[in-house]
């Protein structure tokens, strides 16, 4: 699956034609799409950092405040929603909570349906702050989708949800 004639080549080309090399009988074709995505999350993830930066948040914090926001209002939820739904222990929860809370994003109260539990919410500084970062986000990564048209974009979409559910089962 090398890259055909009119296509740049990249550092992952690079690494498949030494393997080629050294090791003609194996077959890297997963080693040419995992490493063309490890790649490309890394590149964007520093990118996405970026664009974070100037509202005082790191990525793990935008996706805290992401996922209160898209609760919709009141933008609540429990600690263990909250880590259920990014994947984190609740030890990691609660250092980007303690954050967030410093910082007058969310606030955290006594659950009223549940006497041990808690609520997180977003506060009205924090509605703010995620719908203009949010914006910034999607900017960078509309920009690093510009290399393709709207049918490629959509194709690819549709290839990694392919890949994703098959390597996930369900939807998360």
């Amino acid at each position: 699956m090398s890259a055909r004639p009119e296509q740049r080549k990249d550092a992952v080309d690079a690494i498949i034609d030494q393997w080629a090399a050294v090791r003609p009988d194996l077959d890297t074709t997963a080693m040419e799409v995992f490493g063309r995505i490890f790649r490309l999350s890394r590149a964007m993830g520093d990118r996405m950092e970026k664009a974070y930066a100037p509202f005082g948040i790191s990525r793990g914090e935008f996706d805290v405040l992401a996922t209160l926001r898209r609760t919709g209002a009141p933008y609540t939820l429990s600690p263990r929603q909250l880590s259920a739904t990014l994947m984190l222990t609740t030890g990691g929860m609660t250092g980007r909570l303690d954050k967030l809370e410093r910082a007058g994003l969310l606030r955290r109260s006594p659950d009223p349906h549940d006497r041990r539990g808690l609520q997180v919410t977003l506060t009205d500084k924090g509605l703010r702050l995620i719908d203009e970062a949010v914006v910034a986000g999607l900017a960078v990564q509309t920009e690093a989708l510009s290399t393709l048209d709207d049918e490629q974009t959509g194709q690819l979409a549709d290839l990694l949800r392919e890949l994703l559910t098959g390597t996930q089962g369900s939807p998360q």
